[in-house]
């Protein structure tokens, strides 16, 4: 058991003291009736003159997070979700004994107070208060004001803490569930219906990842927390439910950096009879919504880029963006021995499953456009061999239709004109067992079930894949993925 510090002593025992005196030191029921914010905005433009004439009572509740203690009066700040409101108490207006108890308070205390709303000389929204609660005895000190938790580790270990004192932390988590709950009122306006398909599942596929792997005890066999949310979602199109959505937790067994984290929130859409034109002006409004509804504005300072969400936005092939950087034109490239003779002029080194003009051209896009695409940039056009469930371009088979939207050098969404062709598709899930026989430990399984659906018919569809984390990243300009998730993946402290 850990040695507690000599202001952890004291608090534990003024609980035991506040306990003596037949009050519960972690509290009962209060009932709030008012927040700091609303009493500030209510009555910020009342002077103090007008407020002697006023008879405002309000009740408050939060945790104490300065203290003035004086004679026979005090100040104090209390701390509620919505901000803070500054207390006076005095010994005439709440009795010797409840004055007493005040007096044992510290900071990180959580406390009810009723009292009139009054206004000081200096011009700041006070209560008075006339009914003290005490309601929980905080037994560990708060970080120091003005510094907070400078540990950015600790910060994402202890949200809690970060959550107390970090005013900009808190606005992103409430931030958070307004953007999540504007995309929803953005799908559900438009016709699409919000679904739940399983997180557990028996196969790989829908994305290329490597799986978390479980076990089911009462089936005895292994099962993967899902990868994506893809193939269910699309067995719907084919139950004819035509507009669907999805967002959830998806869980990749891969590395954790600013942009990534092991388990993160995935919103995938599909709808009937659209492609990857209808999917490209969904995403546009979608982010252009987000922007003016939950934000207000549409330009943001992300990763050291000045973005600007107004439209219309860049579309560009990837072969075309890699011969502007470049001056290669894939297009006209065949011939897999040119592709890797090019790939090793440029330094650029090729796997074993990546030996096909398909891949290196990705390889290229991925060494020299990805990073350039800072403004949004609908990039379509990929090879077909990096894409296992896109319908593959009628003009040129080589491509599918599929684009990703990149801001800031980023990737944001991935989209296609869906493939529903059950013969293609069987042969592409035969391809990617090839390619993990080559040593790709993220190639898909086939998916029998999935083909047999598509067998009965799944009509032409659009869809596509938002990586939510990281587009709340954009609109609270955040530059890591840690900022944005209120319990990231942390390595254990040992």
């Amino acid at each position: 058991m850990r040695e507690f510090t000599e202001q952890e002593l004291v608090r534990r025992q003024k609980a035991e003291n506040i306990r003596s005196l037949g009050i519960d030191p972690f509290g009962q029921r209060f009932d709030r009736t008012d927040f700091a914010k609303d009493i500030k905005e209510k009555y910020q433009d009342i002077s103090h003159d007008e407020f002697e004439t006023l008879e405002v009572k309000a009740t408050v509740a939060g945790r104490i997070m300065f203290i003035r203690k004086m004679g026979k009066a005090s100040f104090f700040t209390i701390k509620d979700k919505t901000g803070n409101v500054q207390i006076y108490i005095s010994i005439n207006d709440v009795g010797e004994d409840v004055y007493t108890l005040f007096k044992t308070a510290d900071i990180g205390d959580i406390v009810g107070v009723t009292g009139k709303v009054m206004k000081t000389n200096t011009g700041e929204i006070t209560i008075k208060c006339l009914e003290y609660t005490h309601l929980v005895k905080a037994l560990r000190p708060l970080p120091e004001k003005f510094h907070g938790l400078t540990d950015t580790e600790e910060r994402y270990r202890r949200r809690y803490v970060d959550l107390i004192m970090n005013e900009e932390a808190k606005n992103i988590a409430f931030t958070r569930p307004k953007i999540i709950r504007c995309i929803q009122n953005f799908m559900d306006s438009r016709g699409f219906t919000e679904v739940e398909t399983p997180i557990l599942t028996t196969l790989l596929t829908g994305a290329s990842a490597r799986p978390f792997i479980t076990h089911h005890n009462t089936q005895d066999m292994d099962m993967y927390l899902r990868i994506a949310l893809e193939l269910p979602l699309k067995r719907l199109l084919v139950g004819g439910m035509e507009a669907v959505y999805e967002i959830g937790r998806v869980f990749r067994n891969e590395g954790m950096d600013p942009k990534h984290n092991p388990e993160f929130t995935l919103m995938e859409a599909y709808l009937a009879y659209s492609d990857l034109k209808g999917m490209m002006d969904l995403t546009e409004n979608m982010f252009q919504t987000i922007a003016k509804d939950v934000v207000g504005k549409m330009t943001y300072n992300w990763c050291g880029n000045e973005i600007n969400l107004e439209g219309p936005w860049k579309r560009i092939s990837m072969t075309d963006a890699i011969k502007e950087q470049t001056g290669i034109d894939f297009k006209s490239i065949s011939d897999v021995e040119e592709a890797l003779r090019l790939a090793e002029e440029h330094y650029i080194p090729v796997e074993e499953h990546e030996k096909s003009v398909g891949h290196i051209i990705n390889l290229f896009f991925e060494k020299y456009v990805e990073e350039t695409l800072i403004q949004p940039t609908f990039l379509y056009g990929h090879p077909v061999e990096i894409s296992p469930l896109t319908k593959k371009n009628p003009e040129d088979p080589r491509f599918v239709d599929r684009f990703e939207l990149f801001i800031g050098g980023k990737e944001f969404a991935n989209a296609y004109t869906e493939l529903n062709d059950p013969i293609d598709q069987l042969e592409r899930f035969e391809d990617q067992l090839k390619e993990k026989d080559l040593g790709n430990d993220e190639a898909n399984d086939i998916d029998m079930d999935f083909i047999e659906a598509l067998e009965y018919g799944m009509p032409p569809a659009g869809g596509i894949g938002y990586g939510i984390d990281r587009l709340c990243m954009l609109f609270t300009e955040q530059e890591t993925i840690r900022e944005v998730i209120l319990f990231p993946t942390m390595k254990q402290v040992k």
